[in-house]
């Protein structure tokens, strides 16, 4: 019996993690939480799966919608991702986000993270080396009564791709993050790494087993 309410279970949450899915995927709901939320309430149950068992259905969901061209656009997006960070060198870029993931989706942008104590000589740098700056913000976040600050730049590429490069301050740079969706450390690929993947296995995915 027992053995059996536990399937019950198991099944209400892999419901509920796919109707999350949905939810994200067609831009209903923008947040993993509010999308558990929405999803649990529509099939009528408080269960609610991970963040990481949402992500490998929304995973699944991008690849049954998107086919053979989302592994050929995620090729293109590292190809594109390796030469803004080659003109970022000097500030020790790293990819990450879904790009470095392997989980793009339709909207998907590249993310590329550096690390400077002046946010406006990236941008500068940015601007001289004929980048589309379509926005720039501040943002502020608090995490375990920590507050982090980054400079967000939004770049459309010359091949129209979208990339966000985030500026944090040079004292985070050996600081681990967590993945709030996969559970796992945030490590991303440098450029040696991501020539690497390109060469060996260029839609390689990174996630947890």
């Amino acid at each position: 019996m027992h053995g059996e309410v536990l399937n019950v279970d198991s099944d209400l949450r892999c419901k509920v993690a796919k109707e999350a899915a949905t939810l994200l995927y067609f831009g209903a709901e923008k947040e993993y939480k509010q999308a558990k939320l929405k999803a649990a309430k529509t099939l009528g149950t408080h269960f609610l799966p991970t963040n990481f068992e949402v992500a490998v259905e929304l995973d699944k969901i991008a690849e049954a919608h998107e086919g053979p061209a989302r592994k050929e656009r995620l090729i293109q997006m590292r190809q594109e991702a390796l030469k803004i960070m080659k003109n970022l060198k000097e500030y020790s870029p790293i990819l990450i986000g879904s790009v470095w993931r392997g989980t793009i989706r339709q909207g998907s942008d590249i993310d590329i993270a550096v690390y400077h104590d002046v946010p406006d000589e990236i941008l500068n740098f940015l601007k001289k080396n004929g980048a589309k700056i379509s926005k720039t913000e501040w943002t502020t976040v608090t995490k375990k009564g920590k507050t982090e600050e980054s400079f967000h730049i939004y770049v459309e590429t010359s091949s129209k791709q979208k990339a966000e490069i985030v500026v944090r301050s040079p004292d985070e740079v050996s600081r681990r993050r967590k993945c709030e969706v996969f559970g796992d450390e945030l490590k991303g690929l440098n450029i040696q790494e991501l020539e690497r993947v390109l060469k060996e296995n260029p839609a390689q995915k990174f996630i947890p087993a």
